[in-house]
């Protein structure tokens, strides 16, 4: 099985990242406040849509890296598409401790200029039933040379609980995923009662629905199958004893060697997961929070001997990097958890961390999850009242696309290096021909 090396896949320490051009603004994409007559130039949407506004997928991209997944959230919505703002409009949540309750605001945002988020993006909150957002979102995955999308998804008439169902999106998405060589997987959110017998219905959907289709990912198992694989959100919630009727041969829903089985990616929290998702049947684990430390699977140091304990177990190690991380547009107590991207340090460092334990997938926290500031999307300037939204200033929108080495330069050749080179769209490890 290949796996990602830190020794020739990453650039030196000398990695800079492009600056603006044009000197549109200046600051290092902290929190400023601004005069209220402060205008932002409205250049800024223009050049980040132009930049993607590439015609046909045919022109030249890096290739894509099927061992390089990003976490991508559909929830959102707007008035023309929808009717309405979904999810920008998200409430501000209240602390758990009723004590401190009042010490925070309430309420909910209001759109299009007050969203719930500290990055405005640069599309502006969009839908993400819109054909052309998505166009736009694959074209900057494929600058990214990232190549498996992880959808995140809810059984059909399911939502999150600001949100509204999102499975009727999923066709569309694999459409647009085809045209730019993009794979997609399916990320299943932790829904109100999820069990082995409604996972075994969702496993039996989604593959009998979507598992023909181009964009389908899968992956090669040790035994040599090619397999769908899933990511479980907060699959601690169920018990092993629950999993393993799925997951394992002996169980009384087994998928095992049927026509379902694949391969399953457990989500570690706590130290103990290790052996649950052991017990449980899984064929790996992932970290997915972008804030180090935050739990002991997303904390860094762990991960060496977090990837010795899969090596052990034939589990596979999927480390998830981010750019950073801040929720306070919609958590405003939880600014313990800020990790600010330091102009893109932060992720460059998670990156290391990761491939230093040379695993064989890493994935991104995230693509699009604006409400809590771990987005590699693009975002540009934008004031509201006298507060300015979090930017990628002095760099561009495309900062987390397009990194570069200290001589000034970069190319097709130096993103690949920080995501790794992998098999591409030809090689028989994503391929059954």
């Amino acid at each position: 099985m290949k796996i990602l090396s830190p020794d020739d896949r990453i650039p030196g320490d000398g990695i800079e990242f492009v600056p603006q051009e044009d000197g549109d603004g200046e600051g290092g994409g902290e929190v400023h406040i601004v005069p209220k007559t402060s205008v932002i130039k409205k250049t800024w949407k223009e050049k980040v849509v132009n930049v993607f506004n590439r015609g046909t997928p045919s022109e030249e991209f890096p290739p894509p890296n099927y061992n390089v997944h990003v976490f991508y959230y559909t929830w959102y919505g707007n008035p023309h598409f929808n009717g309405k703002y979904i999810h920008w409009n998200h409430p501000l949540l209240p602390h758990w401790n009723p004590k401190i309750v009042p010490e925070y605001a309430t309420g909910m945002h209001m759109p299009p200029d007050d969203i719930g988020a500290s990055f405005y993006p640069a599309l502006g909150p969009y839908s993400s039933r819109d054909p052309s957002v998505i166009e736009a979102h694959m074209q900057q995955l494929r600058t990214a040379a990232i190549g498996v999308l992880a959808v995140s998804w809810y059984p059909p008439g399911m939502k999150d609980d600001n949100g509204e169902p999102t499975e009727g999106i999923v066709p569309l998405i694999l459409e647009v995923a085809s045209k730019y060589k993009v794979k997609v997987v399916f990320h299943i959110e932790p829904y109100k009662g999820r069990d082995d017998k409604s996972m075994l219905d969702n496993i039996k959907y989604i593959i009998d629905k979507y598992g023909d289709h181009p964009a389908f990912f899968r992956y090669k198992s040790n035994s040599g199958k090619l397999l769908p694989l899933f990511y479980i959100y907060d699959s601690y919630l169920q018990s092993p004893a629950i999993w393993s009727q799925l997951l394992k041969s002996t169980g009384t829903r087994s998928v095992r060697n049927t026509a379902y089985d694949g391969i399953f990616i457990a989500l570690l929290v706590e130290e103990k997961h290790k052996h649950e998702v052991l017990s449980s049947g899984f064929d790996g684990i992932y970290t997915y929070f972008a804030t180090n430390s935050f739990s002991y699977g997303s904390t860094q140091r762990n991960w060496r001997s977090i990837k010795a304990f899969c090596d052990s177990n034939n589990l596979i190690f999927i480390p998830s990097v981010g750019p950073g991380y801040i929720d306070t547009s919609i958590r405003p107590w939880n600014g313990q958890n800020t990790r600010n991207r330091i102009n893109g340090r932060y992720y460059e460092t998670s990156l290391r961390a990761a491939l230093e334990t040379r695993p064989e997938i890493i994935s991104v926290t995230s693509f699009n999850e604006w409400h809590e500031g771990t987005q590699i999307e693009t975002a540009i300037p934008k004031t509201r009242g006298q507060t300015a939204y979090l930017d990628y200033l002095p760099y561009k929108p495309t900062v987390f696309f397009q990194p570069r080495q200290g001589d000034g330069t970069y190319t097709e050749k130096t993103i690949q290096d920080i995501y790794k080179t992998g098999p591409n769209e030809d090689s028989n490890v994503f391929n059954s021909s």
